[in-house]
């Protein structure tokens, strides 16, 4: 074998081994988490009840449609700048840094007025808001995690959330031995958003190229992001309307009890969300260089990451639809029986967020992200709609039922409507019937 060819071999199987080791360490930190919220989250669901557990959802939803200000959209962005041009990554970096604080602020003094115009049957749940909405001005300096994503070093990032976790669980599980009242676990939230922050920031300043003090902020870099990133900030916005916006008018049109009650199955539902996520994560910089390297290989990349969601979404769906009623009776009790039947519907939802994560890599791969917010305004609006609709008459059914629809429309359906994106849509029909594969084994075998 050349000499060239050699070593060019070895470089490809460090970089296969280097996004493997990437995923395994976000999948520990998933698993870990999820593991932890079994234990001490329905512990604190349990001890709360469905009417105080809903309150606090309540106010985590609200905060949560405001979120995408403190993003701005820039992640994704931001890393495959970094990626493809690692000599300003210190002007990515302090760019980023500047956007996310001012974005932050801005979202809280929002968040803090907006409260105020709901109804609700808890008056502390505005207090509740204040709190969450100030700890999201610390979350501007997840920036750091971003420099860690386009190094696919996400283990440090997992050593700071992990810690965070760790230190706040305990915390949570005296507050229960304690019979501490619902503001407690309302702080616990802030505080983990400071600690996990403090983390980071110690983690990058000891393995980071340049102290975090060196970042730059830069007005033209600000305007290219801007002009990059601000479609996918109000894609983020319509997402969290249909993640969270049935939860808000759930809490507000019914009671914060059926809020507490839905709020057990979502929680269930959406625990399984880190999976597309951190293989997402972990492979982008290898679909961005498969783009400068090659067509075919890009879509071939492209279309194994959507086989792999399709299925392995559509088997856990079906498994916990099957076990929907053991597994809250197990977990929560009776108290939250009802959230059964909730999530044997919304989990299915789970299939067209694994396809709409996916997609998302493309479309920003292709510089085309005004069509993800299309389509995920499509999706808001037939959520507000649905839920308008169907709540008054379904309570916690009818939420269920237009979250998975909007999902559908979002993820899915819509895409059928854009010529860059219709080649999204038939990549899922051929991951349904993916004949594909046995046409490779066949020519392997000929």
């Amino acid at each position: 074998m050349p000499v060239n060819k050699l070593i060019k071999d070895v470089r490809k199987r460090k970089g296969l081994l280097k996004i493997i080791a990437n995923i395994n360490w976000l999948t520990v930190e998933k698993i870990f988490n999820m593991l932890v919220s079994l234990f001490v989250g329905v512990w604190v669901a349990r001890y709360l009840g469905p009417d105080k557990y809903g309150a606090m959802n309540y106010a985590v939803a609200f905060i949560a449609l405001f979120a995408p200000l403190s993003r701005l959209g820039l992640d994704t962005i931001v890393v495959r700048n970094i990626v493809q041009n690692p000599e300003k990554k210190d002007e990515h970096l302090g760019t980023t840094l500047f956007l996310k604080f001012i974005g932050s602020v801005v979202m809280f003094v929002l968040a803090v007025v907006l409260i105020n115009f709901l109804k609700t049957d808890h008056p502390q749940i505005k207090i509740y808001v204040l709190i969450l909405a100030f700890g999201h001005i610390f979350k501007s300096m997840d920036t750091i995690n971003l420099w860690f994503q386009s190094q696919i070093q996400s283990k440090y990032t997992v050593f700071s959330r992990s810690a965070s976790l760790a230190i706040i669980s305990l915390m949570k599980i005296a507050f229960i031995l304690t019979q501490s009242p619902l503001i407690a676990f309302i702080w616990t939230l802030l505080l983990d958003m400071i600690v996990s922050t403090v983390f980071l920031f110690l983690f990058y300043q000891a393995k980071g190229e340049i102290s975090i003090f060196r970042w730059k902020m830069k007005i033209s870099v600000l305007k290219d992001m801007l002009k990059d990133s601000w479609p996918l900030m109000l894609s983020s916005i319509a997402v969290l309307i249909y993640m969270r916006m049935d939860q808000v008018m759930l809490g507000s049109m019914i009671s914060s009890r059926a809020l507490g009650i839905y709020s057990a199955a979502v929680k269930i539902s959406e625990k399984w969300y880190f999976i597309p996520i951190i293989i997402s994560i972990s492979v982008f910089p290898a679909i961005v260089n498969a783009k400068k390297r090659s067509e075919k290989l890009y879509l071939s990349r492209l279309q194994r990451l959507y086989d792999l969601f399709t299925w392995f979404s559509i088997s856990f769906a079906l498994l916990i639809t099957i076990f929907s009623k053991h597994i809250i009776l197990f977990l929560y009790g009776k108290d939250y029986l009802q959230a059964s039947s909730v999530l044997s519907v919304h989990i299915w939802a789970g299939v067209f967020v694994f396809l709409a994560i996916a997609s998302e890599r493309y479309l920003i791969t292709e510089n085309t992200t005004k069509i993800s917010f299309y389509r995920n305004l499509l999706g808001a609006v037939f959520n507000v709609i649905l839920n308008v609709i169907l709540i008054p008459s379904y309570g916690m059914m009818g939420a269920a039922y237009a979250t998975l629809f909007s999902y559908m429309v979002s993820g899915y359906l819509s895409n059928i409507l854009f010529k860059k994106s219709r080649k999204i849509f038939f990549m899922f029909l051929k991951s349904l019937f993916p004949v594909h594969y046995f046409k490779e084994i066949r020519n392997k075998f000929n």
